[in-house]
Order: C-alpha cells, then sequence, then structure tokens
C-alpha cells in the first residue's frame, strides 16, 4: 500500500509490439521466437524498432571517442513534438545527445515522449540532480557511459566521481540503470572491473562497444582500435568470468561488421535522419530524410538496413548474455 493507502500498480514486465516482436522492461530489450525469420519481421515492420532522438548537441565532456562534436541549436518543444507526432510506430525513443540532462526542460522534452514510447536516456548522469525527480516513472532506464575504475574513465571520458553522483542520484529516484562501456586496446585489462561495478549498481546490462573513426576518435592511436576476432575473444573471457563470480547484469558487445553496418536511425537536432555508422559514406552517416517534414513510415520504406536493423536490437548480430544468466 501507499502512503495514500491505494494499491501500487506492478511495473509493466513487457509488451506486445507485433510482427513477433515484444519488449522486455525488466532486462530493457527486444524479444522475438527463435524460429521467427528476421527478414520476415523486417519486412513486416512499418516503422523502426528504435531510434535515436539528438535533443541536443551540447556535452560537459570530451570524450576521446565521442563521434558528434559538430555543434548545431538545441531543437525547440514544438520542433521536438512534430518529431515526436512523425515517429508514431516506434516502439523505443533514446532521447539522446550530446548530453540531454543539460537541457533545462529536459523533463519537458521527457514528458513530450512518454506515453507514445517506450523512453530511454543515454547520458553521463552530471546533470542528474536537475531532472531525476521529474523523469522517474517516465523513462524505461538511463543509460550512463561507463569505462570502469576512475583512471580509465578519467583517461576515456571524464570526471568520474561526477558520474559516480550522479549515478547514485539516479538510484534514489528509482530509475532503472544500464551501463555502456568504448572499448580500447588499453582497457581490456579493466573491463571486467565495469561488470563489477555494474553488478553493485544493480544495472541491467552492462554494453561494450568498439570505437568508431570520426570526431575526437580519429584522433586515437591506430593500436586502440581492436579487431572484431579480439573483441569476440574479450567477450568470452568476460563471459567466463561472469559466470565464477555471479555477476548479474547482462553483457552485450556490438562490433562492427557487415551485420551490424546502417542499424542505428539517428535524428539530428535539425529533424535529418540518417543511418549509422554506414562504413564507406562520409562521416559514417547516410541521410534518409527528414522527420519534422514526413512521417518515420516514410524514411522507413526506403532504408536500406532494415535486416540489420531488427537482427541487432532483437540481439541476432552481437554477442549478448542474458542478465541473471
Amino acid at each position: 500500500m501507499t502512503s495514500l493507502g491505494m494499491p501500487t500498480v506492478p511495473p509493466q514486465q513487457s509488451r506486445d509490439l507485433g510482427s513477433g516482436v515484444s519488449y522486455a522492461f525488466n532486462g530493457q530489450h527486444f524479444d522475438v521466437p527463435a524460429d521467427v525469420d528476421i527478414e520476415t519481421i523486417a519486412n513486416t515492420l512499418t516503422a523502426p524498432l528504435s531510434t535515436i532522438v539528438q535533443v541536443t548537441k551540447r556535452c560537459d565532456f570530451d570524450c576521446s571517442f565521442c563521434s558528434e562534436i559538430v555543434q548545431m541549436p538545441d531543437p525547440t518543444l514544438n520542433q521536438l513534438d512534430t518529431v515526436r507526432q512523425n515517429l508514431a510506430g516506434v516502439a523505443r525513443v533514446f532521447l539522446s545527445g550530446g548530453e540531454p540532462l543539460m537541457r533545462k526542460d529536459f523533463s519537458e522534452v521527457v514528458d513530450i515522449f512518454h506515453g507514445h514510447h517506450i523512453v530511454a536516456v543515454p547520458t553521463n548522469a552530471t546533470h542528474a540532480l536537475d531532472h531525476a525527480r521529474n523523469i522517474a516513472g517516465k523513462i524505461s532506464y538511463a543509460n550512463v557511459g561507463f569505462e570502469g575504475p576512475r583512471a580509465a574513465f578519467k583517461r576515456v571520458r571524464g570526471d568520474y566521481d561526477k558520474t559516480m553522483a550522479g549515478v547514485r542520484v539516479l538510484q534514489e529516484a528509482g530509475i532503472p540503470l544500464a551501463l555502456s562501456a568504448v572499448v580500447y586496446r588499453s582497457t581490456l585489462s579493466v573491463l571486467s572491473y565495469t561488470v563489477q561495478i555494474a553488478d553493485v549498481l544493480d544495472a541491467t546490462k552492462v554494453k561494450f562497444i568498439l570505437p568508431l573513426r570520426k570526431g575526437n576518435a580519429l584522433n586515437l592511436a591506430d593500436h586502440e582500435f581492436i579487431t572484431t576476432e579480439e573483441a569476440e575473444a574479450t567477450f568470452a573471457r568476460l563471459k567466463e568470468q561472469r559466470a565464477e563470480m555471479q555477476w548479474s547484469p547482462a553483457l552485450r558487445l556490438t562490433a562492427w561488421t557487415p551485420e551490424n553496418e546502417g542499424h542505428m536511425i539517428v535524428i539530428e537536432p535539425n529533424g535529418v535522419a540518417r543511418a549509422w555508422p554506414v562504413y564507406d559514406a562520409p562521416d559514417l552517416w547516410e541521410n534518409l530524410g527528414n522527420v519534422r517534414e514526413e512521417p518515420i513510415s516514410e524514411i522507413w520504406k526506403r532504408y536500406r538496413f532494415k535486416k540489420n536493423h531488427v537482427s541487432k536490437y532483437v540481439g541476432r548480430s552481437i554477442h549478448a548474455v542474458a542478465q541473471g544468466v
């Protein structure tokens, strides 16, 4: 019972999205039966499973891997509402950046999308105190960028202590957490610590991502980029350690293989939708249209990476271990 004497409503555990796809809120992932053909799903869908909406390009960190270094004005709330209307049919929307919580009106941004989409927020958590209470219960989870122990975090991303303080604020507000870490050759030795930290924080998953040669990452030394084979071997070791240590968070690894090319649809602050990453395209972007001007269903029709999109988001083209397994 709540303090008002009203029964609490159990949180929604899953949502049937049609076309054989469901969304598991407790694991923050899309599900399909093992015998369902991905290409059939891709051809049945009329909109993406997930899109990334950049509500700002501004950020208070200067991550050494960051691809989003070209600035542009923030969209207004009215412009974002137009984007939201034109994203009808999209299951999940990441309200991203830059650092999205730098917007003073971020809780109003969440209100625009909440109720129409499953909402998730990638963040460095440094501005969590400004918004956590107002967005709790409205977002499915916060995905916090986190490269492990303090020394590695500071070298790769920024201020460990500011992020950790923000993580505690998100936890206190009851916002579910996931962590994501960009993997360099020089950080391979700390990946197990990242999973341990995630376990202590009760994060549902840890996503490991390889950097791409764009933006700040153009300044990275060549030896920092590991091969797909090295990434797979690293994930296999982490999987063994996870079983040995009985860590709870799910593990995910995205490598940049042909099966993952162009799988993300990113909507920039000006409304331009792009497929990302497209390996032979300038800046790894492929223009798709503008979501302020036309519905995503029309953009989806001409999007050429439908199968890759679905495969990635239902876990067929990435390395994955489920939560608690």
